[in-house]
């Protein structure tokens, strides 16, 4: 088990940009897939970008995230980020990392048994 405390939310303009840092405790942090999730309100929680733990970090995107966000790690300091360009009403939402051991990376919410408490990202037209 890993314990994840997301960071970096906040209001912005659209088209501003924003970059969420997830800092995860323990010791095999780059044992994980560690993937964003967000939910907007009255909808259901959605895969954003995931990084897997095989492969030098290989990154998969969700098509919407895909050209305006980009995931990335540090092993080193246990930490995941996504940085967000170009910013949509449409990306308004509470964003959540999540992990899973071993390098198989699912868009599905349910395989991820490790969630942060989201942080906001509310995006003004």
């Amino acid at each position: 088990q890993v314990q994840l405390v997301e960071s970096g939310g906040g209001l912005v303009q659209a088209g501003g940009s924003l970059r969420l840092s997830c800092a995860a405790s323990g010791r095999t942090f780059s044992s994980y897939t560690m993937g964003w999730f967000r939910q907007a309100p009255g909808k259901e929680r959605e895969f954003v970008a995931a990084t897997s733990s095989w492969n030098s970090g290989s990154t998969y995107y969700a098509d919407p995230a895909k050209g305006r966000f980009t995931i990335s790690r540090d092993n080193a300091k246990n930490t995941v980020y996504l940085q967000m360009n170009s910013l949509k009403s449409e990306d308004t939402a509470v964003y959540y990392c999540a992990a899973v051991r071993g390098g198989v990376v699912s868009t599905a919410p349910k395989t991820y048994d490790n969630w942060g408490q989201g942080t906001q990202v509310p995006v003004s037209s």
